[in-house]
């Protein structure tokens, strides 16, 4: 028996797609919620979940930094996915023809272009995949779905134009979760590694500024810092960070050091190798 792979949409999501790219041999589960997601894989039902984090037009990915943290599960990989949108109908369907397209908020937002240039209405859909298996139901060659490509094939739509995102450099990063177990040594890491963590500062006057500053000190690169509130303590805020580099080494060891003392909290939340895409990829740190 396949094992199975927890990810939030329909079938013929992107997150699907990434499912299906890095793990071609694990059963993908759709899920209607990433908590749903989550609770396959903390209750042993699934061994992993494909999760989007950041998308590099839209940024983060709502209520992900606050869910993350909750979850109890550990971040074991990642994966960068190139997001391409096609334009579907049914069967003898025409963009002449059509007046409406549906889709997420989102990808309706990426293919502008296209809308504006067919005088089509933008209807929101819950989802793009799921927008595909409405346009299907209709069968209603008037309406018309943006979607990653899987979901002409899996709703057995025809793809009136292909790749109709504005910007084609637009890409989401996943994370894997799995059950918590031991971080993995650093010898257990091929290559280039990521450390991903979360941080409270202490309420004192440049503490941000002081907790940071072991990373620049150290030489240690941060690919990622968002802060969000905790709670309703307008006071409390948390940070997320992805840094480059394993804790063994040294200037990441000696960074986390120094992080402890203006913090109340750090948890780390997963250390991984860094995926092939980042290579070659400028980041300001």
């Amino acid at each position: 028996m396949a094992q199975k792979i927890a990810y939030q949409g329909e079938p013929g999501a992107n997150s699907n797609i990434a499912c299906k790219q890095m793990f071609p041999d694990m059963e993908s589960v759709p899920c209607a919620s990433f908590e749903d997601a989550f609770e396959l894989v903390a209750s042993g039902e699934a061994e992993l979940a494909m999760i989007p984090i950041e998308n590099s037009i839209a940024g983060r990915v709502a209520d992900i930094h606050i869910l993350l943290p909750q979850s109890n599960l550990q971040i074991v990989g990642e994966f960068f996915l190139p997001i391409h949108f096609d334009l579907l109908g049914i069967p003898g369907s025409t963009i002449e023809g059509a007046t409406e397209v549906h889709s997420h908020i989102h990808a309706l937002g990426q293919c502008r272009k296209l809308i504006r240039e067919h005088g089509l209405k933008p209807v929101i859909a819950g989802d793009t995949a799921g927008s595909a298996r409405e346009v299907a139901e209709w069968n209603d060659p008037r309406k018309l779905s943006l979607a990653p490509p899987l979901a002409a094939q899996i709703y057995g739509l025809d793809v009136l134009a292909s790749r109709v995102e504005d910007d084609p450099s637009n890409t989401t990063r996943f994370v894997v979760l799995a059950r918590e177990k031991e971080l993995p040594a650093r010898d257990e890491l091929s290559g280039p590694a990521v450390t991903s963590f979360v941080f409270r500062v202490r309420n004192v006057p440049s503490a941000l500024y002081k907790a940071l500053g072991g990373f620049a000190t150290n030489g240690v690169n941060m690919t990622r810092l968002e802060s969000y509130m905790v709670g309703n303590e307008f006071a409390a805020t948390m940070f997320m960070a992805d840094v480059e580099g394993h804790p063994e080494d040294l200037p990441l060891k000696l960074a986390l050091e120094e992080l402890d003392f203006f913090t109340t909290e750090v948890r780390i939340l997963g250390v991984y190798a860094a995926a092939e895409y980042r290579t070659g990829q400028t980041v300001n740190g």
